[in-house]
């Protein structure tokens, strides 16, 4: 099958809680797409990378396989915007879904989402339009330096977007002391703990 409008590819679907960021703690479906070319090396899911490896699957049998008590459906990636994603959305808020979006920002935005969650990439850049659409920014972070990054595109999103820092799960016992000491110090910013790791959720 050919990838058109109509398609998306896709690593895996399932029925989970939000581990991470504003909406942690809440369950949600999520829908992982398959490709990926920012290149993260501490990435978690790298084998969401090569979208040739994962099913090409019609965007209606996507939507008639959300399972969600709350609504709440987050399209995940990999990098869900090197597709465009109009169609999957148009068809999940048909359905009366919540439309969560987690993306680098590297491409151009498509689709219509409820909440967008921005985690910018040094190596590869968000696209400008999308930091005044942000309703969370996400910095991993690995080393000190990016907090430096961290606060650089802090200043590009809007003033309600909701700033926080994610330990880089390997490097969480090394990073959290002086993660911990620039939060104290600048309070608009929040932890983001990865809770589904921590609980062992699948």
């Amino acid at each position: 099958m050919h990838i058109d409008s109509n398609n998306l590819p896709i690593m895996e679907t399932f029925y989970s809680v939000q581990g991470e960021g504003f909406h942690s703690g809440k369950p949600a479906y999520f829908i992982r797409v398959a490709g990926c070319d920012i290149g993260c090396h501490w990435c978690d899911v790298k084998e969401s990378w090569d979208h040739g490896n994962h099913q090409i699957i019609n965007i209606d049998k996507i939507v008639s396989d959300v399972e969600c008590d709350n609504g709440i459906v987050i399209v995940t990636g990999g990098e869900p915007l090197m597709w465009n994603m109009d169609i999957l959305t148009n068809k999940l808020k048909n359905n009366h879904h919540y439309v969560h979006l987690e993306t680098s920002g590297a491409y151009e935005i498509s689709g219509k989402w409820d909440w967008i969650c921005l985690s910018p990439k040094k190596q590869k850049l968000p696209n400008n339009k999308i930091y005044k659409l942000a309703d969370e920014l996400k910095v991993v972070v690995y080393n000190k330096h990016d907090l430096k990054f961290a606060i650089q595109e802090s200043k590009k999103v809007k003033k309600n977007c909701k700033l926080f820092l994610q330990p880089e799960w390997d490097r969480f016992k090394k990073n959290k002391s002086f993660i911990i000491d620039f939060i104290k110090a600048n309070p608009k910013w929040q932890i983001s703990l990865q809770i589904h790791k921590f609980m062992e959720v699948d």
